[in-house]
This record gives structure tokens, sequence and C-alpha cells, in this order.
């Protein structure tokens, strides 16, 4: 359990305000690193080579963290969110460096694994620190200055990694990292103080293992299937038969394990379930655009690296405005009805985007984009918020890091299917304009479709009456109708 904090104020000022502020800096870890590589990639490409390979450089980042989320959920339950979120920052900080001394692109992968990994630990963490800080009322306010890392670093991660690409170099997309994870650090360790209910801590190792090489499977067969391998060949099948085969005897292992990872609970509730599956629509869309809109921008429409980042931008500015006011809309109006609006945007953003063509304006594209971000500030975060109102601080961990791992597992099933949607259109010959912009339009096709799913599922999300209140207690009538 948290400290007691002395205070009750809302902002930067007082106890909570101390933690709250670093919380906000490890989250600009990841907000900064999310958006800051996608318009160094033609950069990266020149320098050390593989074109075809550059999906990898987000989805073995997504991967690592998507299948190491539930384990770091757990682990903040039984031991606390300090020494998590600090496990997490040494992570990512160790990633970080060797990522900017690599020497080839599949040096790059690997020490993205490790960044991935440490990501793992931190988004999380930060997230549910903040819901043991705050009830949902105040949430409601305290989610427009977290959402306003996201807006701050939507403008300085592209263009930091446009400057870097175009007079300096790539590399310090990643060295930038090194004095933030220190910073961070140093101020969690200063000023953030908690005393967990220790219980004799059970380990769930079988399952933790079984969910980990599962996931790993299936998402490399999805990678890699139809480009290293046939989908109908021994290898494709091998390898996703096989993890489909290690989730299934994970799903048997978690019903009698004394402390599961990922218990199973969650996926019984229709709350979560729900709130679940609009994360893993937003995870998709979200790296789907991140890891096309910059490459097509600077090499369909002739954008500089700058530029280009810029575009992108509008999509992670228009996400924490949004954000900032969704309090308003979901307590006034109720969860279902904001996530209603937030989805109809993207989906109407996501429409326009298939408007674009060879001769579209940059204007364009950042202008879609800018709607899907603010259509994402009404979804996401409001249904974040309403999983972790369903549930006390023993379980906030679990469900805070359940809803992130089923986002990261959106975004990387999401680069791999866009990923090999292009690369089919593409081939193996020379990247010209047309392909890329046919390509392009696929994928961008794909995104809608996503979206309108999520439209269904935002008008299937169940009431939230209220809300837990900061001591960890929860009443029966926050947990959705399907609360066992």
């Amino acid at each position: 359990m948290v400290t007691k904090m002395s205070d009750n104020r809302i902002g930067l000022r007082g106890d909570r305000g101390a933690v709250l502020g670093a919380m906000m800096l490890a989250t600009g870890l990841i907000a900064i690193d999310s958006t800051i590589i996608a318009t160094a990639v033609p950069s990266v490409v020149a320098d050390i080579g593989g074109f075809h390979e550059f999906p990898w450089l987000f989805s073995i980042y997504l991967l690592a963290q998507a299948v190491s989320v539930p384990v770091y959920g757990k682990l903040n339950d039984m031991f606390g969110r300090k020494p998590v979120i600090l496990f997490g920052i040494a992570l990512f900080l160790l990633g970080s460096i060797f990522c900017g001394l690599a020497w080839n692109i599949w040096v790059l992968i690997a020490f993205r694994v490790v960044q991935g990994l440490g990501a793992g630990a931190i988004q999380p963490t930060t997230i549910t620190i903040v819901g043991d800080l705050y009830s949902m009322e105040e949430r409601s306010k305290v989610q427009g200055y977290v959402a306003s890392v996201w807006g701050i670093s939507s403008v300085v991660g592209p263009t930091l990694g446009g400057v870097f690409s175009e007079y300096v170099s790539w590399r310090w997309i990643f060295f930038v990292n090194v004095p933030l994870c220190l910073l961070a650090a140093w101020m969690i360790m200063r000023k953030f103080h908690e005393k967990p209910e220790r219980a004799r801590p059970v380990i769930d190792y079988t399952g933790s293992a079984l969910l980990t090489g599962g996931l790993t499977l299936l998402i490399l067969g999805v990678l890699e299937g139809g480009q290293a391998w046939g989908w109908a060949s021994p290898a494709g099948v091998t390898i996703l038969g096989t993890g489909t085969v290690l989730l299934v005897a994970f799903g048997f292992v978690e019903r009698t394990a004394a402390q599961p990872v990922l218990p199973l609970w969650m996926f019984r509730r229709r709350l979560l379930v729900t709130s679940g599956q609009l994360a893993v629509g937003v995870g998709a869309i979200l790296m789907g655009l991140s890891s096309y809109v910059p490459t097509y921008a600077q090499q369909v429409l002739g954008a500089g690296p700058l530029v280009a980042g810029l575009a992108l931008a509008a999509l992670t500015l228009g996400w924490p405005i949004s954000a900032s006011q969704a309090g308003r809309v979901y307590l006034r109006f109720g969860f279902r009805t904001c996530a209603l609006i937030g989805t109809s945007l993207v989906l109407l953003g996501s429409s326009l985007l298939l408007l674009l063509g060879q001769h579209s304006g940059v204007l364009e594209v950042a202008a879609f984009c800018l709607i899907i971000g603010l259509g994402m500030g009404l979804t996401a975060a409001p249904t974040l918020i309403a999983a972790q109102s369903s549930v006390g601080w023993a379980e906030r961990g679990v469900v805070t890091a359940n809803n992130i791992f089923l986002r990261s597992l959106g975004s990387a099933l999401g680069v791999a299917v866009f990923g090999a949607v292009a690369n089919a259109v593409l081939g193996s010959g020379e990247v010209t304009a047309a392909g890329l912009t046919t390509a392009v339009h696929r994928i961008f096709l794909g995104i809608v479709i996503v979206a309108a799913v999520m439209v269904v599922l935002a008008a299937l999300l169940p009431a939230v009456s209220r809300a837990d209140d900061r001591s960890g207690r929860r009443r029966p009538s926050d947990l959705g109708a399907n609360t066992p």
C-alpha cells in the first residue's frame, strides 16, 4: 500500500504531486521512445541496412513488452510498485545504451528486446501507482497531467528523431534516454515511498514460462509467416501449433496455481474483457500508423524526416488533448458513452485515410491523424480507468498490467499483420512510390476494419456506477454485470 499522503491536492504540489511528477517523467521514457524511432527508420536503414527487417524494430520491442507485462503486474501486487519500476528503468537504460552502439540491424533488434523488457515494467507500474494515489473522480483531473506527457512527447519525440537523423546521428535517439532514465530513477527513489502488504511470495514460474513461450511463438509465427516460411510449411505449422498448445497448457495451469500470473477471473468479468478487447484495437491502430505514416510521408510525399515526424505527431498530440477532457465526459455521461464517442472519431479519421494517394499533402495526413488521436484519447484512458476502478489495491496491478499487455499484444500483432501486408505488396524488389502507396492504402483499409470493430465493442461496454476509493475498498456494484 502506498504510504499515506498528508494532503489531498491534485496538482504537482504537495506529497502526491511529487510522486505524480516522478511518474510523468518515467512515462516520458516510454512516450518519447514510441515516437522518436519512427522518423529515424530511413536513416537507420541507410546506415546499417535492413529495410525489410525494420518492422522488427517495432514488433520485437512490443513482443518483449507484451510478454513481460503480466509478470510485472503480478510482481507489483506481490512486492510493491517501487522495486518493479526501478528494475524496469535499469533495463531500459541498458537497452538504450547498447541500441545506440549497434553495428547492424540484427544487433539493434536484439537490444530492442532489452528495451522492451524494461518498458514492460515501467508502463503498467506508473499507471498502477497513479491508480493507487487517486480516486476515480480525482483521476479524471490527474489524467490531464499524465496525458500532457504524451502531448509533449508527440512533438519532442518526432522532432528529436528528425533532428538527430538529419544533423547528428540516429544513434542519439537512444543515447538521449540515458539522462532521462537516471533522473527518473533518482526522483522515484527520493519521492516515492510505500509499504506493500507483503505476504509469503508464491511466484507462478510455470505459468509465466508457458505464457511467455506461447505468446512469443504465436507472434513470431505471424511476423514471419509467408516471408521466412510458408503458412502451411512444416516450420509455420510447428511454430503456430506449438504456441497454441503452450497457451492452452497455460490456461490449465492457471486454474490450479496458488498465485496465477494472469488470473482467469479477469476473463469472466464483462467490463475487464471488453476494455481489454478495446485495448487490443488501440494498440493495433496506433502502431500500424506509427510504423508506416512517416515512411509514406517521406518516400511517397517527399517530406523530410522532421516534417514526416510532425505529421505523425498530430496523432499523439490529439490523444492527450481529448484525454485531458475525457473525465468530464465519463463523469457526466458514463464510460460507455465516452468510449462510443471516441471510437466513432477513430473510425471517421481512419476512413478519411483511404482518401490519401501519391499526390496528397502532408497537412491532410496530419489532419486525419489528429482526428484519430482525439478519438483515442476518449477511448484508451477512460476504459482503463473503468477497469482499474472495479478492483482494489491487491488486484489493481494485475488488472492494469492485463490491459497494457493486451494493448501491447495488439500493437505487436498489428505491426506483424500490417508488415506482412506491406511485404506481400512490395515483394523483395525495389520499393517504388506507387507500390508503397498501394501497400499503405491496404494497411489503412485494415485500420478501418479494426476501428469499426472497436465501435461495436464500445457499445457493449457495461456501466460502472462508482469507483473504488484510495483505501483500496471496492463495492460489488463496481464489478460489472458478469462478476462471479
